[in-house]
This record gives C-alpha cells, sequence and structure tokens, in this order.
C-alpha cells in the first residue's frame, strides 16, 4: 500500500474479449448490450473461465483469505492478460490492519498477497483475477501484486522470515509465467508510472531479494 491507500484500478472500461463478444452479438443482430452488462457478462462466454474453487490457493505456502470483490475485477489471465510483472509494496501497518483494509470494499485496493514479517503468507485474490494494488490499469492487468506487513522507514521490520517467504512465492509465480528475475520485472510500487507511492523504500534489500529468489527457483517446490 506505501505512504499512501493504493488507488483504484482506473476505469471501468469493457475488456478487449468484452469488445468481441459485443461486435459478436451486434454482428447478428441482437438488441445492444449496455456498458455494464459486457462489463459482467464476457466471462461467462463458452470457453472464457478457469474452473475455480471456493478457496483455492495459487501458491501452496498461503492460506486463502478473501479480499473484498469490490477491490478486484475477474479475469482469466494470462489468457486474457499477460503475467510478466511482480510489484513488491509494503503495507504501512501491521499484517492484520493490511487484510482487514483489503476486505473492506470502501477500501478500493488490495494485492493477491500478503507477506507476515514471520513469513506466513495470505492470499486474497486469485492470479487469474486483476488486483488494484499498483494504481495503473494496465500495471494491475499484467502484474501480481505482493503486500509485506511494515512501514518502509523500519528497517527491522523486513526481517530474514518476510524476506526469504516472500523470494519462495515470486519464485513460484516468475516460474509459473515464465518471468525473468530482474529489476525489470521485479519492481518496486514507487516505479510504477502515475504512483505517489514510496514503497518498498530505501530499506528493502533488492541484491537480496533476487539473490533469494534466484536461489529458490532451483529449489524443489
Amino acid at each position: 500500500m506505501g505512504e499512501r491507500k493504493a488507488s483504484r484500478d482506473g476505469d471501468r472500461k469493457v475488456g478487449r474479449r468484452a469488445l468481441l463478444i459485443g461486435g459478436t452479438v451486434a454482428a447478428a443482430g441482437s438488441a445492444a448490450l449496455a456498458r455494464d452488462e459486457l462489463a459482467r457478462l464476457w466471462w461467462r462466454a463458452p470457453g472464457v473461465e478457469k474452473p475455480r474453487k471456493e478457496g483455492e490457493v495459487d501458491y501452496a505456502g498461503a492460506r486463502w483469505v478473501a479480499a473484498s470483490d469490490a477491490n478486484w475485477r475477474r479475469a482469466d489471465r494470462p489468457d486474457d492478460y499477460g503475467i510478466d510483472m511482480v510489484v513488491v509494496h509494503v503495507t504501512q501497518g501491521s499484517f492484520g490492519s493490511a487484510v482487514k483494509a483489503f476486505q473492506d470494499p470502501g477500501h478500493k485496493a488490495a494485492a493477491h498477497y500478503i507477506v507476515g514479517q514471520d513469513g506466513r503468507v495470505a492470499q486474497m485474490i486469485r492470479e487469474l483475477d486483476v488486483a488494484y494494488h499498483a494504481g495503473n490499469r494496465d500495471y494491475n492487468e499484467r502484474s501480481v501484486g505482493i503486500e509485506h506487513a511494515g512501514f518502509v522507514d523500519r528497517p527491522q521490520d523486513f526481517t530474514d522470515e518476510m524476506y526469504e517467504a516472500s523470494a519462495r512465492l515470486t519464485a513460484r509465480i516468475c516460474a509459473r509465467y515464465d518471468i525473468p528475475v530482474d529489476r525489470e520485472h521485479i519492481i518496486g510500487h514507487v516505479e510504477v508510472p502515475g504512483t505517489d507511492h514510496t514503497d518498498p523504500g530505501r530499506h528493502w534489500d533488492w541484491e537480496k531479494y533476487l539473490r533469494l529468489i534466484r536461489r529458490a527457483r532451483t529449489t524443489p517446490a
């Protein structure tokens, strides 16, 4: 989340697939569908939605804690939006306060994962779906967001347990989507265009983090 509350995904424009479905409907001579109807119906088309199970996680080391559905958008990634990036955040608060915020529909933001100082991991949004975490629509659609419990100005909050747990998580994400382990593809919230956030801040040890991710990539899951 960083030093300021993350902004929402942005406008709720009809996605590319919705436009294709809309064009097919129009070509068939059907009545025009309203914009909000298309936004709801695009993922219901045959062959679009991947199988989902309630409470299922994408990372075996995570515990499922659902975010409010006001803080993310249903999608079918990586088929509709390719995933080529991980965005690192800091909550500016505790693990519990971040969970509470992401479950609040009025917060208008949430990340896919939260990592605690003790190494625990909560998944709050499926990687299939677009989380409102980066404050930039394009970056939201192409990335997985990971929050880390703590404050940017307190280096003691970034524990070894946190780094190691987050590195294992990021290594699995990178392996799943063929994301290179480098600073062009694993970035901080501060590096997202248009954001006014500063996280993860100057105390986040990028060299250590990338080293741990690379090591985890070579370790069996």
